[in-house]
């Protein structure tokens, strides 16, 4: 690539302009309808959504909504994505709860802004590269614990039971939920089950309407008719069908210096959930999201969420994937989404004080499970060293039983020390003979006859989390090759995510019909690759201990594609 190309990508990747003024350029009347359309899709999903992940928070349903309004209108005008929805999000559950209750609304109201003003900061200072230091194992390990929490935390309701204490932290929980055992409520588990069913029954057969509205609704109908004894959202909340309002806390210096550890763990949340939520909807519309014009929307979006009587917010994945399947493509369809919601909160807002608390409970449910990821952390452990699965149960077990700031905390600590025992296993010092001649390597690349069908890319340095992002070019369009060379005699080692890279490109080389070789993989790289399966998905045959039996190797493939095309 050249030098021009690449100081090209460098300023794009750096530009602080959000998507909004860029893709309005060419905007056509059939994207506008196109997006409309979507947002009030969006808007019917992230309804109930909404209102359960603010019970789930420990705060009133309606503030569930003024989140999705403020934050998500807010970070779709100034965001990086064209296509990302925020809102309320599952991982900040169980964090808004225990700070709602250890400080009240006043203190969740400061750390969300302050949090904010840390968002903006990154986002100026253009750390969004930065998240990348975040390992999957440290981001798999806390989203799963945060699953547990979320389950853990609606026992209560889907069972109906009485709880005699208020416990915060999740061991607390699990010990009221074994004290309460004895009020458990038969008609409110069945409610939760029926509820449960439609959530995963639903989408098998009908995945236009969104499953939460039908078991929202299905579930008030049934308790209101029937007149059985179950708790809804009206027992248990005042409801408000007022739009957002202006309000300030109260604030001191000693507030804020003790609030700070909380809205650190807010804002280094947000950020990784929200350059997540990018980087998946990058691979689904083929885009390229700025990451620090998304830090920087996103802080924005949580100071007017906590001003205006909402919580923290970042970039929903699910409901972010539901725009682009529903042909969302630019910013304004997450604005639509917004305005929905705040027309649905003034009119219809009353109505969800029927809705059972065991359906909202049921509703945590599957989000618990679409979040934890439990296939990615099953292969992790399949294809990973011990190392890196331990980091991954230490970050899950601290999620659980402390919190989100110690778990990943941890996490980056022993990682860091793993990576450097791992990289000073694998370096050695070599003697080299001083000459004056640069090209003597009798292996250069240079040197070789290369068959002209085939491109070679040479690989240097250990395949890490953190270098991932440096062989994205490798996937860009190969232009018309038959075989595609991957020289690795100077990669010392790889883990889970660069075996991952790997196969991304083996995968995309493969839809275009192109094969691949490898030449000279060393040990450590080979013995990942086996553990994964990746060598029987590629063939062994393809796999090469030098450059020239490399190049032979590309050149029968190349006879056998032309012999494809007569």
């Amino acid at each position: 690539m050249e030098q021009s190309e690449l100081s090209s990508i460098k300023k794009t990747e750096e530009k602080l302009k959000p998507k909004l003024f860029s893709v309005m350029k060419g905007y056509s009347k059939g994207q506008l309808i196109k997006d409309i359309v979507s947002g009030i899709i969006v808007a019917i999903i992230a309804l109930p959504l909404s209102i359960a992940l603010a019970l789930a928070s420990g705060v009133n349903p309606e503030q569930g909504l003024y989140t999705a309004i403020t934050a998500g209108f807010v970070v779709s005008f100034l965001g990086g994505s064209r296509v990302q929805i925020a809102g309320p999000t599952a991982a900040f559950a169980t964090i808004v709860a225990g700070i709602v209750a250890s400080e009240g609304m006043d203190g969740l109201v400061i750390s969300t802004v302050m949090a904010g003003i840390f968002l903006v900061i990154m986002g100026l200072c253009r750390f969004g590269s930065f998240i990348k230091y975040i390992p999957n194992t440290i981001t798999s390990g806390f989203t799963f614990g945060i699953a547990v929490t979320i389950v853990v935390g609606q026992i209560k309701d889907f069972c109906g039971m009485s709880f005699s204490g208020s416990p915060i932290e999740t061991t607390e929980k699990i010990a009221e939920i074994i004290k309460s055992a004895s009020t458990f409520n038969v008609q409110a588990f069945l409610i939760g089950l029926l509820s449960l069913a439609i959530l995963i029954l639903w989408p098998k057969k009908l995945n236009k309407i969104p499953p939460s509205l039908i078991a929202v609704i299905v579930g008030a109908v049934i308790v209101k008719l029937s007149g059985i004894n179950v708790n809804t959202i009206g027992d248990l909340y005042e409801i408000s069908s007022a739009p957002p309002s202006f309000s300030l806390p109260k604030v001191s210096l000693s507030r804020i210096r003790a609030l700070i550890p909380n809205a650190f763990t807010i804002a280094i949340l947000a950020a990784v959930e929200s350059l997540l939520s990018c980087v998946v909807a990058d691979g689904m519309i083929g885009s390229k999201h700025r990451s620090n014009m998304e830090l920087t929307a996103q802080g924005v979006g949580n100071i007017v969420s906590a001003l205006f009587g909402g919580i923290p917010a970042t970039g929903a994945i699910a409901r972010t994937a539901a725009n682009i399947k529903n042909g969302g493509r630019t910013p304004i369809a997450g604005m639509v989404h917004a305005i929905v919601l705040l027309v649905i909160l003034v009119l219809l807002m009353p109505y969800a004080a029927m809705i059972p608390m065991p359906t909202i409970a049921a509703i945590l449910f599957i989000v618990a499970y679409n979040m934890c990821g439990w296939r990615g952390i099953a292969n992790q452990i399949k294809i990973s060293p011990k190392s890196d699965i331990a980091v991954l149960f230490t970050t899950l077990i601290l999620t659980v039983v402390f919190d989100l700031v110690i778990a990943i905390g941890a996490g980056i600590v022993l990682t860091a020390l793993l990576f450097m025992k791992r990289m000073a296993d694998v370096t050695e010092v070599h003697s080299w003979i001083y000459v004056d001649d640069e090209d003597t390597d009798p292996d250069h690349i240079s040197l070789k006859k290369v068959p002209d069908n085939t491109r070679v890319y040479e690989i240097n340095g250990p395949m890490f989390f953190a270098a991932s992002d440096k062989f994205n070019y490798i996937l860009n369009d190969y232009g018309k090759i038959d075989v595609l060379c991957i020289r690795m005699r100077n990669v010392p080692a790889i883990d889970a995510t660069g075996v991952e890279s790997l196969d991304k490109i083996t995968k995309r080389c493969k839809k275009l019909n192109i094969e691949v070789v490898f030449s000279h993989v060393n040990e450590q790289p080979m013995h990942a690759m086996e553990k994964a399966g990746f060598v029987e998905r590629i063939g062994r045959e393809n796999f090469c201990d030098h450059i020239d039996s490399a190049l032979i190797r590309a050149a029968e493939l190349e006879k056998i594609a032309a012999s494809k095309k007569v």
